[in-house]
């Protein structure tokens, strides 16, 4: 082809006439409402996809081969000889060899063999006992990095390996909620009425103080004096995982970022920042679960810093790109400012009162590269690794086909059937979570393990 008939790049020559003739007619905001109802349609849809005919979602089950190489640390034969001596235990479903169990049955046996194997080998997940569960925040300020897959199958993991998970969802965008079959209609679903609460009783405090000073006191309206009667179990809610609950989320939960800071103005002593934290432990929520999961919206607002603050572990994923990096060392930055404005403004007032000084701590803080592709990625992981230092996991998250065809259903990975796919594929697949998911088994056991010790300090010194 000459130089002369070599086509011209798209976006040259363009005619004004014809492209103005392609535009629709002015868009006014109730075609918004239209897009969103087409949108919501399609989502349930789609999101059926991981559902049963009734619209349940449901849990498979799992082969004698997973339960023996991944979940419970016995050889196949040995398992079936257990099963043929006790038929009080869950027998599976199948025939042969080739049998199949709930993770309900799964669950039951981890304790058989607690009880019954050999004292060397983990039947149950390590939590000491006295302690209470470990709070995990997985988070970031931009959107895409892989929050809520990261979040969804670090609880999936915890929970196939035996913990108990609660699952908090704090996104109005409701991803986590979908993957876990929750049911949310309103806000009064979400965590929502819980701080709302936590402000609620922070006004009862302050009247009482109010009454004895003879001074006016502050109004309780009518959704603060209605969620002063919500307790946190009226919103968790059950999900197609026997030992994962969760507390949903829905559009209507953003409107949070809205009233917190006008409940800030209403009452300056309330610490904003912690009423997350004080019904997880006021509820006896941390006695309850072994690991809470928080997954965040992608902003820096106020429900994010009520997951960081109620946080022991937080967990920042981000992709292999300078973009990536760049927009989360500005989600550190952004951290610190806000973080250290909170303790220097309360702490002048501390001072003030000759009362002890706040300090936000956290057990441990870990960036999680994400999407990983060696291929391509492996020179940027490596300056990304470089730079963070000790704040970076030593694995970097594969991506790959069984996670992009686990997400068209609406599912996580441990949730799809490896016959769907090659044994291959479903190992590597696998791998990717798994890996990622022992190094946060790692976080969490080594704090519950230096808690333990420093309890036994003080305890010695006392």
């Amino acid at each position: 082809m000459s130089k002369s008939q070599t086509p011209l790049p798209p976006y040259l020559n363009l005619d004004p006439q014809v492209a103005a003739s392609k535009l629709p007619d002015p868009i006014d905001t109730a075609r918004f409402a239209k897009a969103a109802s087409f949108c919501a349609k399609g989502r349930e849809d789609l999101a059926q996809r991981g559902y049963a005919p009734d619209g349940q979602k449901r849990l498979r089950k799992f082969s004698t081969w997973e339960v023996t190489k991944y979940l419970i640390p016995v050889a196949p034969a040995h398992l079936r000889r257990v099963l043929k001596a006790n038929p009080d235990l869950p027998q599976g479903e199948g025939e042969g060899g080739s049998k199949w169990f709930t993770l309900e049955e799964v669950l039951t046996l981890r304790t058989h063999f607690a009880s019954e194997g050999v004292s060397t080998k983990e039947y149950l997940p390590y939590r000491p006992k006295g302690q209470p569960a470990k709070v995990a925040a997985v988070a970031n300020f931009k959107g895409g990095v892989g929050k809520t897959s990261t979040a969804a199958h670090l609880a999936m993991s915890a929970a196939l390996d035996g913990y108990k998970v609660l699952v908090i969802d704090l996104d109005s965008q409701g991803s986590m909620t979908s993957i876990l079959g929750g049911d949310v209609p309103d806000e009064w679903s979400t965590v929502f009425p819980l701080i709302a609460k936590d402000y609620a009783k922070a006004v009862v405090a302050e009247n009482e103080v109010r009454k004895a000073a003879g001074t006016a006191q502050i109004q309780l309206d009518e959704t603060l004096t209605e969620a002063l009667e919500v307790s946190s179990r009226n919103v968790i809610q059950n999900t197609h995982w026997p030992n994962i609950d969760l507390i949903g989320a829905q559009l209507n939960l953003y409107w949070a970022e809205f009233q917190i800071p006008v409940w800030r103005m209403g009452l300056r002593s309330w610490a904003l920042w912690d009423g997350l934290q004080n019904f997880l432990h006021d509820e006896g929520i941390l006695d309850d679960y072994d690991v809470v999961i928080l997954d965040t919206p992608p902003a820096l607002g106020y429900l994010t810093i009520n997951a960081l603050a109620a946080a022991d572990i937080l967990l920042v994923p981000l992709g292999a790109s300078f973009l990536e990096f760049d927009s989360t060392g500005r989600f550190f930055d952004m951290l610190y400012t806000t973080f250290a404005s909170i303790e220097e403004g309360e702490n002048a007032a501390l001072r003030k009162a000759g009362l002890p000084e706040m300090k936000f701590e956290w057990d441990v803080v870990r960036a999680i590269v994400t999407r990983f592709d060696a291929s391509q990625q492996t020179d940027m992981a490596n300056v990304i690794q470089a730079y963070f230092g000790d704040f970076m996991n030593a694995y970097r998250q594969d991506y790959t086909a069984l996670v992009g065809q686990a997400g068209e259903q609406v599912n996580g990975i441990y949730e799809a059937d490896y016959r769907d796919f090659n044994r291959e594929t479903y190992v590597r697949g696998r791998e990717a979570f798994d890996r990622t998911y022992a190094e946060f088994k790692e976080l969490l056991i080594g704090s519950w393990w230096r808690d333990e010790q420093m309890m036994g300090d003080e305890n010695g010194k006392a």
